[in-house]
């Protein structure tokens, strides 16, 4: 079995060379034949420099280095191209993702699972980060319609079908844990203690990571825009309501100054109300407007390996020039 293992890079310098070794090492014990696909997502350090350097002295070593920084799941998809293996791993280069596990992941594999989840614990996170997650998933999971797990992320193995599966989902906007779920096929998850990062800081920042959010709320389902419907149907029987009573009270008791601060507050919180809307239904227009454009999920800048056709089992040959 050849297996293939997809390494996303983003200013990984510091460590991807230890990461290299230790990588290496697990899989020459493990048996079976290997590359490692590198995915240097527009690094500005010297991370596609020690690629090329391993690719060089390593016949496993393949990379793909993008033109500018398309993001992980441009780059995880990227990987996924160009991996030719019977299975495919998926994994970071920060070392939190331990390359042990793969021989957990090789063992599962040949039990018949197509997916195999390395699903990380939560020790050592701050508390408030930890319930945040907790309740994000939650939500999330009364509103898609996938099911997304607490402390599952790419970190994985898929089978050759699961990954021409994940191949053949070609939208713009990707979210790969949602994908991932979508596609199905026999799944096992197993846990691992999280480990800490040795070099470097994450490249998860508040914002991204309340960006990434977002995508998975709104990647697979269109209940907002119908939360949104259901709310304005709502706010508008509210408002006939509130109209008949005023009514009511100028037939009754006469024509009364009316009153400033209710004005005030209802236009004011209607107004929220209606921003609110639009940005939900905005959020999905944006979103059509990118696949309508059909542009290129990333563009090449320097590669030594070609493109692995879908569904393909055959190796492929390592260029024996760097394109640029």
């Amino acid at each position: 079995m050849l297996i293939s293992v997809v390494v996303p890079c983003f200013n990984e310098e510091d460590v991807i060379a230890r990461f290299h070794d230790h990588l290496v090492m697990e899989l020459a014990m493990i048996g079976h034949d290997f590359e490692i696909v590198y995915v240097d997502d527009g690094s500005r350090d010297r991370t596609l420099s020690i690629l090329e350097q391993l690719g060089d002295r390593d016949g496993h070593v393949r990379f793909v280095s993008f033109s500018r920084n398309f993001g992980k799941e441009a780059a995880m998809l990227a990987g996924l191209q160009h991996a030719s293996g019977d299975a495919v791993v998926i994994m970071d280069a920060d070392l939190q993702h331990p390359p042990e596990l793969i021989r957990r992941m090789v063992d599962l594999h040949a039990d018949g699972y197509d997916q195999v989840i390395a699903k990380r614990t939560r020790e050592g996170d701050r508390v408030t980060r930890t319930i945040a997650a907790r309740a994000y998933y939650r939500v999330i999971n009364r509103l898609v319609d996938v099911e997304l797990v607490d402390g599952v992320g790419d970190f994985r193995m898929l089978s050759r079908r699961a990954t021409d599966a994940v191949l053949e989902l070609t939208e713009y906007n990707r979210f790969s844990k949602g994908l991932f779920a979508w596609v199905g096929f026999p799944t096992a998850t197993f846990e691992y203690q999280n480990a800490v990062r040795e070099q470097g800081r994450s490249k998860w920042t508040f914002g991204k990571l309340l960006n990434y959010g977002l995508d998975g709320l709104l990647s697979f389902n269109n209940k907002p825009l119908r939360i949104a419907l259901y709310l304005g149907m709502l706010l508008l029987s509210v408002a006939f309501a509130y109209a008949a009573w005023i009514v009511g009270g100028a037939l009754v008791n006469g024509v009364r100054t009316p009153g400033y601060v209710t004005l005030v507050v209802a236009i004011t919180a209607l107004s929220g109300v209606q921003m609110v809307m639009l940005g939900v239904a905005g959020e999905y227009v944006g979103r059509i407007y990118y696949e309508v454009k059909r542009r290129p999920h990333y563009l090449v800048k320097a590669t030594n390996v070609a493109l692995v056709q879908t569904g393909s089992r055959n190796a492929p040959e390592v260029r024996k020039e760097l394109v640029r």
